[in-house]
């Protein structure tokens, strides 16, 4: 059976607005409080968030605007203009490293999250290759399927976490936000450094903006959609604390699963309420590892252009599942998650730079 194919492959900027919230809003929000908990008083983990994502936001429009100058080019067509064919193929094969790290990380975290508090009896490896199977169907499919799927599921994450959020304001204490702005200097760059991985996404603007019928409004629209993922782990901080407290906080292996439990639905009528949240979270994981799984097929794509999509998607599953089974438990998770996101960003950052510098240098317009 063939599937569906839409007449209109093209991305909107609108679209664009969307995927840099669904591609952020991920693993990162369960852990988020806890990080930023341990090494700040009180509820400053608040600043840290905003000082790391005013400069996602700026390196966000830094992407758009550098890919939105090629317009209709894919990274490793403009990437040889500036450099060379074979420093392009490098640079888009590192970056396929980098997004098969981030399926792989996707697909083990949520794999270790719901065993702990779904499904038990079920082997972590089978929770693990379900979902990415799951993820190889979406993307085998039609890319603006995929996006059109995260205009789909944004609104309903955003929704049932400000629903969470209301039925939380109740149980805030304010002495668990006091006293303020008694973090010291070391503490603010640590949570700093905390927060900018929890940012990481913006890099997929390098490869998807050929695809908007507009890359002109794409800056400006990346950037509004970076503002979301700000404002919702700001506001979800500040409810984590206020209700647990900071000491509390960094007990918890997952603060917000815990902030969705604690809520009590007037009447009693349904208990459990943060099965509803698994679900919305779970739409929330799927579209950051079917972006991070659809941009790998399309960096290895862009270097053998003679290979089927399917074939490689098929070819590069069982590495990405062999990757997710390497670590052994909850710190080596971890670990696995800090060299993910510390070595894209930096990758991310030397690839900008460089290209931007060529630009100059070479003065192509």
């Amino acid at each position: 059976m063939n599937g569906f194919k839409y007449t209109d492959e093209k991305i909107s900027p609108g679209q664009i607005l969307v995927a840099i919230p669904s591609m952020v809003i991920g693993v990162g929000i369960l852990l988020l409080p806890k990080e930023l908990a341990e090494v700040t008083v009180a509820a400053d983990g608040w600043i840290p968030l905003i000082i790391a994502g005013v400069a996602a936001v700026f390196l966000t429009w830094a992407a758009a605007k550098f890919a939105a100058g090629f317009p209709n080019q894919s990274f490793i067509t403009y990437a040889s203009t500036l450099a060379t064919k074979p420093v392009a193929t490098i640079l888009t094969a590192l970056f396929a490293v980098s997004f098969f790290g981030i399926s792989a990380f996707t697909v083990r975290q949520i794999a270790t999250i719901a065993n702990h508090y779904l499904f038990d009896q079920t082997p972590i490896e089978v929770i693990a290759l379900s979902f990415l199977l799951l993820l190889v169907y979406a993307v085998a499919g039609s890319r603006a399927g995929l996006f059109r799927l995260n205009m789909l599921f944004l609104p309903i994450v955003l929704f049932i976490a400000f629903v969470i959020s209301g039925f939380n304001i109740g149980l805030v204490e304010t002495r668990n936000l006091l006293p303020i702005f008694q973090t010291d200097i070391s503490g603010y760059m640590q949570g700093i450094q905390f927060s900018i991985t929890s940012y990481m996404g913006f890099s997929i603007l390098l490869f998807y903006t050929a695809f908007v019928d507009d890359p002109k409004k794409v800056p400006k629209m990346a950037a509004l959609g970076m503002c979301i993922p700000i404002g919702l782990y700001v506001l979800l901080f500040i409810l984590t604390v206020g209700v647990f407290g900071n000491v509390v906080t960094t007990q918890l292996l997952y603060p917000v699963i815990e902030l969705a439990k604690v809520v009590e639905l007037p009447g009693e009528f349904f208990e459990r309420f943060e099965s509803i949240y698994f679900v919305i979270w779970i739409m929330t994981i799927f579209n950051t590892g079917a972006m991070a799984l659809d941009v790998s097929v399309l960096t290895v794509h862009s270097i053998f252009k003679k290979a089927k999509k399917v074939k490689i998607l098929i070819s590069i599953t069982p590495v990405i599942f062999t990757i997710a089974m390497l670590p052994q438990d909850v710190n080596e998770i971890d670990l696995f998650a800090v060299i993910i996101s510390y070595s894209g960003l930096l990758y991310f950052l030397f690839v900008l730079l460089l290209l931007i510098i060529l630009k100059k240098v070479r003065g192509v317009k």
